[in-house]
């Protein structure tokens, strides 16, 4: 309890909150590379998420590769590609998008096939075509399930960005590898919370998103 306290008085600290290294500065970058990391992960995840959902060819293969980048080790990742590029942003911006697709790609198809067949017939036999199918029965219908797999990516990505300091990318974990350095723990503490809340916070959101969404597309519930 000890240590909660003295990384919640860290946190409350005046002189931890501005400056290059503040929290708020350190936040906003955190905050920077998980929302350019999942931008991309959607970018590429929803459309090809979509056309396995919609044309079921390529899951095999795609499920097969998601899965084997959900295997793949953040960190070692994060240092090959740091290795190849230097330091920056860009190995952390590799490393989570890389970590984000599968959950993203896996929202966008789970939500088509979950979509009962004898809905997507009545609304071919009302005339319309594959892609008004797709983009006025599908997409609407399989909104929920894909705003549930971007939680789930926003979350790991959150969680992951941590280790964008190992390879000068900022964010919030500055604080964890510099109180490491220096057997600082209040200061790892810190940053371990602050991250956890923004987490909470974000995937909170996001849940309140997802319900609003699904009340937004139940009249399309009528092709059934």
């Amino acid at each position: 309890m000890n240590w909660i306290l003295r990384a919640l008085a860290w946190i409350g600290d005046p002189a931890h909150s501005t400056g290059p290294d503040g929290l708020w500065a350190l936040t906003g970058q955190h905050l920077a590379v998980t929302g350019w990391a999942t931008l991309i992960s959607l970018v590429v995840g929803v459309p090809l998420g979509y056309l396995i959902g919609h044309t079921g060819r390529g899951r095999p293969l795609v499920v097969g590769l998601t899965g084997a980048a959900r295997a793949l080790p953040a960190i070692g990742l994060l240092t090959l590609v740091g290795l190849l590029t230097g330091i920056g942003l860009t190995a952390p911006l590799v490393a989570l998008t890389v970590l984000a697709m599968p959950s993203v790609i896996a929202g966008a198809y789970s939500g088509l096939e979950s979509i009962e067949p004898a809905t997507l017939d009545a609304a071919r036999a009302l005339g319309m075509s594959d892609w008004q199918v797709l983009t006025r029965v599908e997409i609407p219908l399989g909104a929920p399930q894909l705003i549930g797999g971007v939680r789930n990516a926003v979350v790991q990505v959150i969680a992951t960005a941590t280790l964008a300091a190992y390879v000068g990318g900022g964010g919030l974990g500055v604080y964890l590898f510099r109180g490491l350095k220096t057997q600082d723990y209040p200061q790892m503490l810190a940053s371990a919370i602050v991250i956890v809340a923004l987490a909470i916070g974000i995937d909170v959101l996001l849940g309140l998103l997802a319900t609003l969404v699904e009340r937004l597309v139940r009249p399309a519930a009528r092709w059934r």
